[in-house]
């Protein structure tokens, strides 16, 4: 059965490029064969990064969008992953209504999984629960609580949204800081985080030793918690 894998969160800023990347890293290096589509089209992640497995997606286009749905039917082996942009929940949501997309999921035994990225403010909060108002149970929730600001995330757990996601039998897992500089190196020089915790004796910006280090325990600790979901 094939599985799309939507991140998503809508919210500018909160980290959805970096944990499409971090799947798309994840499942090279575990030999799990995907098709990523990014749907960004000034600041495509997956394409500036991971270019060799994804291709641009047009989110105001029906057609572009159908192929997403054609490329899980076709290629049911294939995870596959959708970097959404910020501000693209309305015309995704109207093409999933209009096209019957989570009937058709169905039918096919699509599985579909919604990565909801969240800071810990409370614009993310209010989005995740309009985002359950929506589709319900109808999709499968992913919470990925990303501390780029800070490690508490008492307003979701005080608000009852997180209880009512978990009542659908969301996921959560927590997403550590990169230390800021180490994540703007790797930017900077368009690393994949494969390359970015090997040495690089070309750029005159690589990272340096603990730098590298930096990053492997970050992606150690991100993939135990992407392993728990069983991917």
């Amino acid at each position: 059965m094939s599985t799309i894998h939507f991140i998503g969160g809508e919210k500018g800023g909160v980290g959805k490029s970096v944990v499409a990347r971090l799947l798309a890293q994840y499942m090279i290096d575990n030999n799990i064969p995907f098709i990523g589509f990014d749907t960004d089209r000034s600041h495509g992640s997956l394409l500036r990064f991971y270019s060799d497995y994804a291709s641009p997606t047009v989110i105001d286009n029906y057609e572009s969008l159908d192929a997403i749905m054609e490329a899980a039917s076709e290629q049911p082996t294939q995870r596959i992953l959708v970097d959404l942009a910020a501000q693209t929940h309305q015309p995704l949501g109207q093409w999933i209504e209009d096209s019957g997309v989570l009937d058709l999921a169905e039918e096919l035994g699509i599985s579909i999984c919604y990565w909801n990225v969240m800071d810990s403010g409370k614009d993310s909060v209010d989005l995740l629960d309009k985002l359950l108002d929506q589709y319900g149970t109808r999709l499968n929730y992913i919470l990925v609580q990303n501390q780029l600001r800070d490690e508490n995330f008492n307003i979701l757990e005080d608000s009852g949204v997180k209880e009512r996601a978990l009542a659908f039998d969301a996921r959560v897992i927590k997403l550590k800081r990169l230390h800021a500089p180490v994540m703007t190196k790797i930017d900077s020089n368009s690393y994949s985080f494969w390359a970015a915790k090997n040495k690089d004796t070309e750029s005159l910006d690589a990272l340096g030793l603990l730098e590298r280090q930096r990053v492997k325990i970050w992606l150690n600790h991100a993939y135990k918690e992407i392993e728990s979901l069983g991917v």
